[in-house]
């Protein structure tokens, strides 16, 4: 029969608030110092565990990511800042080269930095190694900046907030410009980045209302 002092801790039902986390750690600290090594380990096992979290690279179609981007109205979710459709980011960076590069594996120090803060990217807003479904309901518009910074980690932990979405109508992130653009200037189609993101963007303005 174990004593009081050996016992495990109960394992919380909640994830330890952030003003309890260092305190956790002094007295794991406090168990090793006092030579019971055991001890700091039953701490740590029960009140403040090591959630193992796995890297899952996906790639989403334009199509999928357009209905994402207009059902938030460009907006990134995380900050409630205007995002720009890939494509007019795209156009603009070759009519305009020297003023907003763009360099074709993304090595900041050649790009312009607009590309981090404005290009919309798809995030889950409960990230999939935390339990979220890789599904749109769970997903949401941000930038390619804020999607790093929130990597595997939720809004709580972050102390974000999710933004209302936007209306598509009062800002469609220049996709109609850019639709518009190619279809008077079609010799941009031979960029097949272009082509593909024209595409998209034709097919799924059509279905919305």
């Amino acid at each position: 029969m174990s004593t009081p002092e050996s016992r495990p801790d109960p394992v919380p039902d909640t994830a330890p608030a952030d003003s309890e986390k260092a305190d956790i750690l002094a007295r794991t600290v406090a168990a090793i110092d006092a030579g019971d090594l055991e001890r700091g380990r039953q701490i740590l096992r029960s009140e403040y565990p090591f959630d193992a979290v796995t890297k899952n690279s996906r790639r989403y179609t334009e199509r999928q990511c357009l209905r994402v981007f207009y059902r938030d109205g460009f907006l990134d979710r995380y900050s409630g800042t205007k995002l720009v459709h890939p494509g007019a980011l795209r156009t603009l960076s070759i009519l305009l080269p020297d003023e907003f590069p763009a360099h074709p594996n993304w090595l900041m120090s050649q790009s312009h930095i607009a590309f981090w803060e404005l290009f919309p990217t798809i995030d889950h807003l409960v990230p999939v190694t935390r339990g979220g479904a890789d599904a749109e309901p769970n997903w949401v518009s941000t930038s390619m900046l804020r999607n790093s910074a929130k990597a595997h980690w939720t809004l709580a932990e972050l102390g974000w907030n999710l933004a209302e979405p936007g209306d598509y109508r009062l800002w469609d992130g220049l996709s109609g410009w850019f639709v518009e653009y190619l279809k008077v200037h079609p010799e941009l189609m031979a960029d097949k980045y272009l082509a593909r993101w024209f595409r998209a963007t034709v097919e799924v303005r059509a279905t919305l209302t």
